[in-house]
């Protein structure tokens, strides 16, 4: 005989295990849900051409495309939207610990004239060799060579180049004849955007510019459950004397 759904509460009382169930809270057995009712919220309705076109774009386990999916009422922007945030919140739990391990890559561009080395540490040998791994290394070196950042992260930026960099910020913005508090202002936002330009994190990324590089690494952490950090890279330029070689700073002189 088949099992059939039995309440065990309050009829009154919803269930809260499906959205859009119409059998009391508590009960035993499958979910029952109305036929024909709006049911974009739920998992069993959710198509798997969606979640297949959401993994591509993101990356993201099969699992946590749907769970997005479904919190998302089945809109693909929202569901990115969520999986961007829950791949920050990740890495920001990981970002304390050891990166020992890891790959060194190459990238040559434009003819063999633009090359660049890059580091990128993760936690485990076992991640190191995974292709996802392997595909951020690439991505990373590729766009260092297009983007040309001169630090890694913003905690990275010299003390030297910070202060030359508002200076010239705050003279172009005392030719506004504003006051003292607006010219402040209108220079935090410059220097954000010097941020934006110099530092490697915070660029957009070059083959998605709606993320930054900061946000492709956290979108690897959330999905390899490891650490992820850029510790060097240098980039060379035939023809220019200036070669840029950057590196993290050590987490001691960070939380100075």
């Amino acid at each position: 005989m088949p099992h059939v759904a039995t309440a065990v509460s309050d009829p009154d009382e919803g269930c809260k295990k499906t959205p859009g169930c119409t059998l009391p809270e508590g009960h035993t057995g499958a979910c029952k849900v109305r036929e024909g009712s709006n049911m974009s919220t739920s998992t069993a309705n959710i198509s798997a051409a969606a979640v297949k076109e959401l993994r591509d774009k993101t990356g993201a386990p099969m699992m946590d495309c749907k769970n997005a999916l479904t919190e998302a009422k089945g809109d693909l922007e929202q569901a990115i939207v969520l999986l961007r945030k829950r791949g920050v919140a990740v890495a920001a739990k990981k970002a304390a610990r050891a990166t020992s391990e890891g790959s060194v890559a190459s990238y040559i561009h434009a003819g063999g004239k633009i090359g660049v080395l890059v580091e990128v540490n993760c936690e485990s040998d076992f991640v190191a060799r995974t292709e996802d791994f392997k595909e951020l290394v690439h991505d990373v070196a590729m766009h260092i060579a297009a983007s040309d950042p001169k630090f890694i992260r913003k905690e990275d930026v010299t003390p030297e180049a910070y202060e030359k960099e508002k200076d010239i910020c705050r003279a172009q913005a005392a030719t506004t004849g504003k006051p003292a508090n607006v010219i402040e202002k209108i220079v935090e936002g410059k220097m954000g955007k010097f941020y934006e330009e110099v530092c490697l994190y915070e660029q957009p990324f070059i083959k998605d510019q709606t993320i930054s590089v900061s946000q492709l690494i956290a979108q690897k952490i959330g999905k390899l459950g490891e650490n992820i950090a850029v510790r060097r890279f240098a980039r060379f330029k035939v023809g220019d004397n200036n070669v840029t070689i950057a590196a993290t700073k050590p987490a001691e002189e960070t939380k100075e």
